[in-house]
């Protein structure tokens, strides 16, 4: 009685101090000016998982509506309801433990929790003699964010969605209480589990397989347009450990990036890849450019061929000392060359205000030079009326590719009732454009982009990215989703958290409530 008492004691003062203020705007890592959520009553920065449940219980007893943010991957206004929000940080709920890799094995597990980073799990892992493999993706995003959205790296021949790497979650229902699910593919909840959206509640806590560090080369080549929308796309990525392509559409080129394992001790060479970071002159030169381009197609063309000369070259420094690293292929340790991050001495694109909005479906990879033709078709339509269309991206239009894993929201999964093939895996169109700082902040041909996307999902079965794609284009995909799977998510949602607790706008176009 005691012991309840205290816990009462506890729970009702911060159950007011969620409930009761004003609410305002939360923002992710794009800053003020792009909310992911609107009707927020508190940010509370948990520090413990235990801090995290009873943060829960609180916000429940207050009537409140509770949505986890990471350091945010969300690029819309989807991450919440439009409902009074407490938000629960993760970011400060980093612990790493229970890591075991005997040797001579070859993989191992390791438990932590969900607010840990891609970086600060591979600098913990390398420092121990390991990898994730290549279940990974972005160095900002938490490790439970990017399960909950269903994140990915690319690749056709390994096992690259992020929830692959899990054996089991710890998540914190809406009662606030924790769950433990291990990996079973028979089991619906751990299929709701590994692409939840967050909707079953927070992931607390991670177990992920682990393998020996091993040193990979990244190399790139320069492609034609028509080498690639007419050759073989399966062929040249399937054959790699990760792979994927830059498209540059105003050029008609592509870069064809692939990655895989080389021997530890054939180099020394330790490379590490920037993937947003740029300097002040960079940043500012650029976003000068391309503001210019919300009304010159020539600006946005000028762009293209300065950015694809940049990404031309090695997108990577030597880690040891910093310096530049000018020819392909480059060697270093699996994270550093797969994935990389900010140079210490850069800062990354948004703080120079330099924003995109994103456009991100998922088809079956059979049917990838149809797709990729079908959207040249739609770049050369803007052009017979007039309108050149460039990419305003500093590393062009990625184009991912997703091997089959199946749940039941991701992008790769297969077995579904539109009947496409979607066993050989997935090509992602993941197509990011500049907002401008300027005027009414439309892009260059505002247009265009919604058309795009409405021709894909209605010409072919597309899925969406979770967290790279608008309400209105998310409400038109929905109708490409296997109505039993969205069922049986439903289902195990209405076991997880009845009331809705973690309601989100994404949660709401699906009609799983």
């Amino acid at each position: 009685m005691l012991r309840f008492l205290l816990h009462r004691l506890l729970i009702v003062p911060l159950a007011l101090s969620l409930r009761f203020g004003a609410a305002f705007e939360y923002y992710t890592f794009d800053g003020p000016g792009f909310p992911s959520c609107y009707n927020v009553s508190k940010v509370y920065n948990a520090t413990s998982v235990d801090d995290m449940a009873s943060a829960v219980k609180a916000a429940v007893q207050a009537g409140s509506r509770v949505r986890a943010s990471g350091k945010g991957h969300s690029w819309y206004d989807t991450q919440c309801s439009d409902d009074w929000t407490v938000l629960i940080r993760t970011e400060d709920v980093h612990g790493i433990y229970n890591f075991s890799l005997p040797e001579g094995a070859s993989s191992g597990s390791v438990v932590f929790d969900a607010g840990v980073t891609f970086f600060q799990l591979a600098e913990y892992l390398h420092n121990r003699g390991a990898s994730v493999g290549y279940t990974l993706t972005n160095w900002n995003i938490s490790f439970g964010g990017s399960i909950a959205m269903g994140a990915h790296r690319s690749s056709l021949r390994e096992d690259s969605m992020v929830a692959a790497g899990a054996l089991a979650l710890d998540i914190i229902d809406g009662y606030g209480n924790i769950r433990h699910i291990e990996r079973d593919n028979a089991n619906d909840q751990w299929l709701a589990a590994s692409t939840s959206l967050g909707l079953l509640g927070i992931i607390a806590r991670i177990k992920l397989q682990i393998y020996p560090d091993t040193k990979v080369y990244a190399k790139q080549d320069i492609l034609d347009e028509s080498a690639v929308l007419n050759g073989d796309i399966y062929g040249m990525i399937a054959p790699y450990a990760t792979a994927n392509f830059w498209w540059w559409p105003y050029k008609k080129k592509f870069h064809h990036r692939y990655y895989d394992v080389v021997a530890s001790d054939s180099t020394a060479q330790q490379g590490f890849q920037n993937t947003f970071s740029v300097t002040a002159l960079e940043g500012n030169t650029a976003r000068t450019l391309l503001d210019s381009g919300k009304y010159l197609a020539t600006s946005n063309m000028l762009a293209e061929e300065v950015f694809f000369g940049i990404w031309s070259k090695p997108n990577f420094h030597e880690k040891t000392n910093n310096t530049e690293i000018k020819d392909w292929p480059v060697y270093g340790w699996n994270y550093d060359v797969l994935i990389g991050g900010l140079y210490p001495d850069q800062l990354p694109e948004w703080d120079y205000d330099l924003h995109g909005l994103t456009l991100e479906l998922a088809f079956p990879v059979t049917m990838a030079n149809k797709m990729l033709k079908r959207v040249r078709t739609l770049f050369d339509a803007e052009l017979s009326e007039g309108t050149i269309m460039a990419s305003t991206y500093r590393s062009g239009i990625n184009i991912k590719f997703g091997k089959p894993y199946y749940d039941l929201l991701g992008q790769v999964t297969y077995n579904t009732s539109d009947g496409a093939d979607w066993s050989k895996g997935a090509i992602m169109f993941d197509f990011p454009s500049y907002r401008p700082t300027i005027g009414d902040h439309k892009r260059f041909n505002e247009a265009f982009y919604p058309k795009l996307a409405q021709t894909l999902i209605n010409e072919f079965p597309c899925r969406p990215h979770w967290t790279k794609n608008s309400r209105q284009v998310l409400t038109w995909a929905v109708k490409n989703l296997d109505l039993d799977h969205l069922r049986r998510f439903k289902a195990v949602r209405e076991q997880f958290d009845p009331n809705g607790v973690y309601r989100s706008v994404v949660g709401e176009i699906l009609g799983v409530y």
